[in-house]
C-alpha cells in the first residue's frame, strides 16, 4: 500500500540534504512525497538548533501535528510523527515527556535506519540519539532522480559533518559530533549521478567543510584537491563550498580559487566578530587581522571573489569598543552579502555560563547598526552589477509568464525573460536592474544557447537555508 511522507526542513542546507536522504532511505519502502503535513502518513520535522527559541519553534510545530494526529485516529487511520535533526539529538527523550504523541526522535546520524527506527516506533516512542560507530553515508542508498537531492539544477552534496572547533556559542559538535570526511570515491560517486539526472551546480556541505581529509585513491584528499578532482566531471559548470571556519582555510584552497574555474568566485566564510576580545572568548582561534589577511589572499588569487560572512552581535561581554571594532572590519572587507544575529545562548555551551550577558535592548540596537552597514555593503555590490554580463545558471520558472529565475557566479538571484527550456542552461545575461535581494536583466544580444535535452526536467525547486 502506497505511503505519503512530508519533510518539513528547519535551518541550514545540510538538512535541506538530509531531508532529501531520508525520502531515499523510505522510497524502497512504499514512501511518496506528500504536499503538505495533512496529506501525510509520515511527518519528520527535521530540525536545527542554531537559532534562538529553535527547540520551542519545534514544540509549536508539533502542537499542530498532534490535532491533524487526532484527526486522523478519528478517521480509523494513524499518522506518524517523527522529529529528527540536531534539536531531536539535543532533546531527546524530553521531547517525548512534553509531545508523548511523537511516535520517533532521532539525531541526525541516525535517519538510514528510519525503517528499522519506525518499525519500532509502531510499539511506541523511540528514542535513537547515540552516534553510531558506523557511518550513516555507507548505508544510504543511491539517489533517485525523482528526490530532491537529484531533480534540480542546482544540487547539494555532503562531504563532511561535525566540528572540532568547539566554539563556545556554537552547539554543532555536541549534536553532529566529531569531524568526519566521506571517502572521495563517494562524493565523486554521488557527483557524478547528480549531473547525470541533470544537475549542473553542486554545492559541497559541511560544518567546517574546508576540514575536510577524505581518504582517496592516492592518499588523503583536502577539499582543494577534491574540488579539482570533481572540476573533471563533464558537464559539471559550476562547484561551491560551504560553511567555512578561517582556520582551516589553506593556502590549496586559496589557490584552488585562482585555479579551477568552475569553482565560483563567491566564499562564506564566517568572521562573527571583529574584537580579538571577542574571538578569543569565542575560541574562534583567529584573530580580525588573521582574517584580513585571509581575504587579502582570496582577492590576491581571484580578484573578482566576492564575500559573504555571519556575525554574532551582543556576545557576552561585548563592549561598545569591541562592537564597533566589528562595525570598523565589516565596512573595510565590504561584504556581497552577510548574515547576521544577535546572540542567543545555547543550552550547553560555554557561553550560556557566562555571567558577563548583553541586555537585550543593547543587542538588538548593536544588530541594528551593524545590519545598516552590511545592508549598504550589499547594496552597492548589487548596483555594481548594473550594466555588467553575467553568466546566470537558470534554474527555476519566475514569478511571471516566462520568466525564469537563475543565479550569477555570486550567487545573486536574477530574473530574466527567458523560455522553460532554458531551465538548466547558463545564459549571458545583462544586468538592468538591481534590487535588494536580486537582479533583473536581459538576455545579451547573440548569446542565446541552443536549448538541449539534457537539462533536469523538474520545474520545482526549494529556498536555499541560511548557513549554520
Amino acid at each position: 500500500m502506497a505511503k505519503k511522507l512530508y519533510v518539513k526542513t528547519f535551518g541550514c542546507q545540510m538538512n535541506v540534504y538530509d531531508s532529501a536522504r531520508m525520502a531515499d532511505v523510505l522510497a524502497p519502502h512504499g514512501y511518496s512525497s506528500a504536499d503538505s503535513a495533512e496529506g501525510a502518513d509520515l511527518v519528520i520535522l527535521n530540525t536545527c538548533h542554531i537559532r534562538e527559541k529553535a527547540a520551542e519553534k519545534v514544540y509549536s510545530e508539533l502542537g499542530r501535528l498532534n490535532i491533524l494526529k487526532a484527526a486522523r485516529r478519528a478517521e480509523g487511520r494513524r499518522m506518524y510523527i517523527a522529529v529528527g535533526g540536531c534539536v531531536g539529538q539535543a532533546e531527546g527523550k524530553e521531547i517525548l515527556r512534553r509531545a508523548p504523541f511523537v511516535d520517533l526522535v532521532m539525531g541526525p546520524q541516525s535517519y538510514h535506519r528510519l525503517p528499522d527506527l519506525l518499525r519500532r516506533a509502531e510499539a511506541g516512542g523511540v528514542v535513537d540519539t547515540e552516534f553510531p560507530s558506523e557511518s550513516k553515508f555507507d548505508h544510504l542508498p543511491e539517489e533517485s532522480g525523482a528526490t530532491a537531492s537529484g531533480s534540480r539544477v542546482s544540487a547539494f552534496l555532503t562531504i563532511q559533518e561535525g566540528c572540532d572547533r568547539f566554539c563556545t556559542f556554537c552547539v554543532v559538535p555536541y549534536t553532529r559530533g566529531a569531524e568526519f570526511s566521506r571517502p572521495v570515491a563517494d562524493v565523486e560517486n554521488e557527483a557524478r549521478r547528480l549531473v547525470a539526472y541533470g544537475t549542473r551546480e553542486i554545492t559541497l556541505l559541511g560544518q567546517n567543510v574546508n576540514a575536510y581529509h577524505g581518504a582517496g585513491d592516492t592518499g588523503e584528499f583536502s577539499l582543494a584537491r577534491l574540488i579539482h578532482r570533481l572540476a573533471e566531471i563533464e558537464g559539471l559548470q559550476r562547484l561551491r563550498y560551504t560553511t567555512s571556519h578561517p582556520r582551516d582555510l589553506s593556502a590549496d584552497l586559496i589557490s584552488a580559487h585562482g585555479d579551477v574555474a568552475v569553482l565560483m568566485p563567491f566564499l562564506h566564510l564566517p568572521v562573527q566578530s571583529g574584537s580579538d576580545v571577542v574571538l578569543k572568548a569565542m575560541n574562534r582561534q583567529h584573530s580580525a587581522d588573521d582574517y584580513r589577511r585571509l581575504i587579502e589572499k582570496l582577492r590576491a588569487a581571484r580578484p573578482d571573489i566576492a564575500l559573504s560572512s555571519d556575525f554574532i552581535v551582543g556576545f557576552p561581554g561585548e563592549s561598545d569598543a569591541a562592537f564597533e571594532e566589528t562595525l570598523t572590519l565589516a565596512r573595510e572587507i565590504e561584504f556581497a552579502q552577510a548574515f547576521s544575529f544577535k546572540y542567543s545562548p545555547r543550552p550547553g555551551t560555554p557561553a550560556a555560563e557566562n555571567e558577563a550577558q548583553i541586555p537585550e535592548a543593547v543587542k538588538s540596537a548593536r544588530l541594528a547598526a551593524l545590519q545598516a552597514v552590511l545592508g549598504d555593503s550589499q547594496a552597492a555590490f548589487n548596483a555594481n552589477m548594473i550594466g555588467r554580463t553575467l553568466p546566470v545558471l537558470f534554474e527555476r520558472p519566475g514569478r511571471h509568464a516566462n520568466q525564469l529565475l537563475g543565479r550569477t557566479p555570486y550567487a545573486q538571484s536574477v530574473h530574466a525573460e527567458l523560455p522553460a527550456e532554458y531551465r538548466g542552461h547558463c545564459v549571458d545575461i545583462v544586468i538592468t536592474e538591481a534590487h535588494t535581494n536580486s537582479l533583473a536583466g536581459e538576455v545579451a544580444p547573440g548569446s542565446l544557447p541552443a536549448p538541449t535535452s539534457d537539462a533536469p526536467i523538474s520545474a520545482e525547486s526549494f529556498d536555499e537555508g541560511q548557513p549554520a
